[in-house]
């Protein structure tokens, strides 16, 4: 359908139209950069330093003991961990055992893990100390066999490795004990094993999946999907050659973003075993934490979500840290506001652009040049090598003309396989080897691209996706409310936040405390309504369908007014 491509015009030298891909797995990149840099630090986690050849052993280590306790080549192994030394060590001993890696996020509360791990199938889960108590309560409904368990502390420097367990019981009010038996294992006793040998499996580039990942694409549930090695490979391909300048075995990549989310996997991980880059590791944001981090450990690289800058812009003590060190970043995950990329640049003296992809494309396929070409204002960028764009017509499906506003479809080598046992949801969304993305959007004469509005509903709050249908189906079974829509309304910090517009039954004195006390055991806290609405009725249309769009509208009008009134 689409044959023009005017966005090569726009490309640097430097940067080619098409790459060209080894036939090689996502894990055997790992080996090369063991094998060429063995004494290179890979990972920096909070004062404590891995070479490649640590993290390659470690892994091979992991690895046999998944396949000595019956994990084969395809099964599914879930990973639920923070951004620590493990979750590196997991996700590539997984794949070199052969499996199939489904991310989980680490917030998930039982009802969400149990979901997944049933859609999955997956056969072990890989997990942190003090989620232990949750994955057990889920394992008997799933096909777990195996849980294999971890501390933040196993992999601290000393005294911090003493200290944690107290920190941690604090915070947490928690203090689990594990012992290596049965179905238990515990991944400090797995590496203390001499090496064994592993069974060694052909892949297919093209067919075989390296990652289950999960989304929940236009409604319900989220769906899993099914990236090959070649997805994940090409799209990691694609980010190193946009960041040209950066230099094999020499830049410091900030890894905030996390792993059990497509981006951070790609753009932090991924890229940076097959760079032989240093990750600095932090398990979560915190802009203190953050800042005293940049300054210390001098990043070059700094991939993250518009949230993240933002909440360094805002910190206090913002001009007391040294940020110089900063050269480039691309922000995905939601809408990069002007400011914000202007204001981050002007601090650290990199550069700051934005791109655009999702998780059924591994997930990049558009960004902004960093370097060489001025900045087009307010635009996602244009396509990466080897990937074509269009904006289909919602009416008839055909390619539209420069200029005119339609649904934005991709097409690549990062693009997925489909959605795990979902053939019909898969044909909805891959037409004749498109990728209809569901957001709406144009491209403009130079092969520029923006995005207008979503056709989806989906919330993104501070990179997160969240989807509404599931917080409404949680507050359906509170026995005081009659009916409820969620939406996604603006929010200056988070992009979007999560608003909750609620009807109660008759008489009832159900209070917005209650309601969220209620939604935060089913759900996890970035899905819960940071705001709640009471009302008498919501709007319909004649047939009795909630108008969410109504709703969201209605309080856009609300903000530009007061908006307005304060100028």
């Amino acid at each position: 359908m689409a044959e023009a491509k005017p966005w090569l015009e726009q490309y640097p030298a430097e940067i080619p139209s098409t790459l060209s891909y080894p036939s090689q797995p996502v894990q055997d990149y790992l080996k090369q950069a063991a094998d060429e840099f063995p004494e290179k630090i890979a990972i920096h986690f909070m004062g404590k330093e891995f070479t490649f050849e640590y993290v390659y052993n470690t892994s091979l280590k992991l690895a046999a003991y998944l396949q000595s306790i019956g994990i084969e080549k395809g099964d599914k192994v879930a990973i639920m961990l923070p951004n620590t030394p493990q979750s590196v060590i997991s996700y590539y001993g997984i794949l070199m055992a052969g499996g199939v890696v489904v991310q989980t996020n680490p917030l998930y509360m039982e009802r969400e893990l149990e979901y997944q791990m049933k859609d999955s199938g997956a056969k072990a889960i890989i997990t942190i100390d003090i989620l232990y108590p949750r994955v057990s309560k889920v394992m008997p409904q799933t096909d777990i066999e195996h849980i294999i368990v971890t501390a933040i502390k196993d992999f601290l420097p000393f005294p911090k490795n003493l200290v944690y367990p107290f920190i941690q019981k604090k915070q947490y009010g928690i203090v689990v004990n594990v012992r290596h038996e049965g179905h238990n294992h515990l991944l400090t006793e797995i590496l203390k094993r001499p090496f064994e040998p592993l069974k060694i499996y052909e892949f297919d580039f093209e067919e075989d999946l390296a990652l289950l990942q999960y989304t929940g694409g236009t409604t319900g549930f989220p769906k899993g999907v099914m990236l090959s090695h070649r997805n994940l490979v090409s799209n990691a391909a694609m980010c190193k050659a946009w960041l040209y300048k950066c230099r094999r075995g020499e830049e410091v990549v900030l890894g905030i973003l996390p792993f059990f989310h497509v981006y951070g996997m790609t753009a932090v991980m991924i890229l940076s075993v097959m760079d032989a880059h240093k990750m600095v590791l932090l398990p979560k944001f915190d802009p203190e934490t953050t800042l005293k981090t940049i300054q210390k450990q001098r990043p070059t690289l700094f991939p993250g979500a518009p949230t993240i800058y933002i909440g360094l812009l805002n910190h206090p003590d913002l001009k007391k840290y040294d940020l110089s060190s900063i050269d480039s970043c691309i922000s995905g995950s939601a809408a990069l506001p002007v400011e914000v990329q202007q204001k981050f640049e002007e601090i650290t003296g990199g550069k700051l652009v934005e791109g655009y992809g999702l998780t059924e494309s591994s997930p990049v396929t558009h960004a902004n040049f960093l370097w060489d070409r001025p900045r087009v204002k307010g635009s996602i960028g244009v396509p990466w090598p080897d990937t074509d764009a269009a904006i289909f017509s919602l009416e008839t499906g055909e390619s539209l003309p420069v200029g005119e506003v339609g649904e934005i479809a991709v097409k690549g080598p990062q693009v997925m396989k489909g959605y795990w046992n979902r053939p019909e949801d898969t044909e909805q969304t891959l037409r004749d080897g498109w990728l209809l993305t569901g957001d709406l959007g144009y491209m403009d004469d130079n092969g520029y691209f923006y995005v207008v509005d979503r056709k989806k509903d989906m919330i993104i709050a501070g990179g997160f996706n969240i989807y509404p249908r599931e917080i409404e189906e949680v507050l359906y079974e509170h026995p005081e409310v009659q009916e409820v829509v969620a939406a996604g309304i603006p929010d200056p910090y988070r992009g979007e936040t999560v608003k909750a517009y609620i009807v109660l039954k008759e008489g009832s004195k159900a209070t917005e405390d209650e309601l969220n006390q209620f939604a935060r055991k089913h759900l996890a806290s970035y899905k819960v309504p940071r705001l709640y609405e009471f009302r008498q009725e919501l709007p319909k249309t004649a047939v009795g369908k909630i108008l969410r769009r109504a709703l969201v509208d209605e309080e856009k009008k609300r903000l530009k007014e007061e908006e307005e009134k304060r100028a």
